[in-house]
């Protein structure tokens, strides 16, 4: 499949008058995949190098809720507005260009909402995009090499402005070798491992081998040590679910561990679900640093 930048289809069909420019915000700049709609400028980003945002997908339920897919790795977030003198696009003609330039780059369509305020999204995780009502909201996905890229688009209540959220899907990456972590380990009495895991369950993605090929070299460099496999969430969800989850995750961890010859007598699981925050829950990065799991010298 050939990979492109999504910008022929963002075609010109709003029309522009001579205007005076706007210039984009300090430090802002387009997400590699995507140009701006012609007569538009950054008013405000942000990015961060990991963490979730719930990405909308299929049609609304009973409450007019749609469901969320999480997605864990680096995150761009662009607002865009409209030039002075610029002729608005309707939130249909944005959203329509948007889906017609990712098909033609090879993504899918993952989710889609004409009109204002047809459905609601999970605006905890995705913050910065709006109330949480959905605006010509549209879900996309780019799959290249493996990984995945998704965006959200929505279209703004203030006529003819837009915004993207941007997540490449990836494992955090661990940042320590394997000497430091059995270092850490004897030294500290824990490691922590961020490993991930298909959303709600307890099934180890592919992205966390190479965290998981480095924690068994370390414990088997650390060879008289016995250790605890301690399973953490964050506080989304109750509480006792949470502590089902993380036992179930901890337990996964230690059959991960055991297959890459840590032997079963030096381990143990335990889950201690959402009591043990290691960062604030009130923000995603702090959310994502409590989704954790610890090897704990016993």
């Amino acid at each position: 499949m050939r990979w492109m930048t999504i910008s022929a289809l963002l075609a010109c069909l709003c029309g522009v008058t001579p205007a005076m420019a706007q210039d984009d915000a300090e430090g802002c700049k387009d997400h590699p995949l995507f140009t701006r709609m012609p007569g538009m400028y950054l008013a405000s980003c942000s990015a961060s190098q990991f963490d979730m945002r719930a990405f909308p997908v299929g049609a609304p339920d009973n409450d007019g809720m749609v469901k969320g897919v999480q997605v864990e790795g680096p995150v761009q977030f662009l607002s865009y507005a409209m030039k002075e003198g610029v002729t608005p696009a309707s939130g249909l003609q944005l959203m329509r260009n948007f889906e017609n330039a990712a098909k033609k780059a090879g993504g899918t369509i993952e989710g889609q909402w004409p009109g204002w305020c047809k459905a609601k999204y999970d605006d905890e995780h995705m913050p910065e995009m709006g109330n949480g009502c959905m605006s010509y909201g549209l879900t996309m996905k780019f799959v290249k090499g493996g990984k995945e890229t998704w965006a959200f688009f929505m279209a703004s209540q203030d006529e003819g402005t837009y915004a993207l959220t941007v997540t490449q899907r990836e494992a955090m990456k661990q940042e320590v070798s394997v000497t430091e972590m059995a270092d850490q380990l004897t030294r500290d009495g824990f490691i922590t491992l961020y490993v991930t895991f298909d959303t709600g369950k307890a099934t180890l993605t592919t992205d966390s081998a190479q965290t998981l090929d480095a924690a068994a070299a370390a414990l088997k460099a650390a060879a008289d040590l016995k250790i605890e496999v301690g399973g953490h969430t964050d506080n989304v969800g109750t509480p006792e679910a949470n502590l089902k989850l993380s036992d179930e995750r901890a337990k996964a961890v230690m059959a991960a561990l055991i297959e890459r010859g840590v032997p079963a007598a030096r381990l143990t699981a335990k889950g201690y679900g959402q009591t043990t925050p290691v960062a604030d829950n009130r923000t995603e990065d702090g959310r994502a640093k409590n989704r954790r799991v610890e090897l704990v010298k016993k």
